[in-house]
């Protein structure tokens, strides 16, 4: 199956780049660009990309904001949007997750990363740059030290998943890590999703830090 892909960027230079790294892929697909923010919302609900590459720093609407309407929480059918930004900076990836992204990619962590993350969004699973993965999700813990109990009740191996999915743990790695089945794990995920009220494993991976599963 073709991944069809949106690639919203302020930058010519930035998506002709993107779309060159891309389209290599036999089984990847750009099927449209915008150049600011409200393009990209207007594309994305016309086109319903499979993922949508935003930038941040972009005119008419911040990606910040265009992530929101077409990922955030009050949106009743979600697209996957990967933030693609120059920025490292904890309060903006933090308000991209809260926002909906899937993932949070720095640009300049290379092709080979950019393309398995479009992948990982497609997949409903997330990536986040390595660099910035552990420092961030720490940021959801509780600012006062504290942990808020989980209320749903996990069976040990949904933990095991949920605290290597806080980890940034891919399926496959889950799978080698736990000595499970793929199937057994995408089974428990799905049962953690339910349990917690988690549209996909960013949001897993959010809840397991602010419930103090993760530390």
């Amino acid at each position: 199956m073709t991944l069809r892909v949106l690639l919203a960027d302020d930058q010519a230079m930035v998506r002709t780049g993107f779309r060159l790294i891309l389209e290599r892929e036999d089984d990847i697909q750009v099927v449209g660009e915008a150049e600011d923010g409200k393009q990209a919302v207007d594309l994305a609900r016309e086109l319903r990309p499979d993922v949508t590459l935003m930038d941040i720093r972009m005119p008419q609407l911040d990606g910040l904001a265009a992530t929101r309407l077409l990922a955030g929480p009050e949106v009743a059918d979600p697209l996957r949007v990967l933030v693609v930004t120059t920025f490292d900076l904890d309060e903006l990836v933090h308000e991209a997750l809260q926002a909906g992204a899937c993932g949070f990619l720095l640009k300049d962590a290379g092709p080979r990363l950019l393309v398995e993350a479009v992948h990982a969004a497609a997949n409903g699973e997330s990536l986040v740059s390595p660099s910035i993965t552990t420092r961030l999700l720490a940021h959801f813990s509780t600012p006062s030290g504290r942990t808020r109990r989980a209320e749903p009740a996990l069976t040990e191996r949904e933990l095991e998943v949920t605290r290597a999915v806080a980890r940034g743990r891919t399926n496959a790695e889950i799978t080698a890590e736990l000595t499970i089945s793929l199937s057994t794990v995408k089974s428990h995920l799905a049962s953690v999703q339910r349990k917690i009220l988690a549209r996909n494993r960013t949001e897993v991976a959010v809840w397991a830090w602010e419930s103090g599963i993760v530390r």
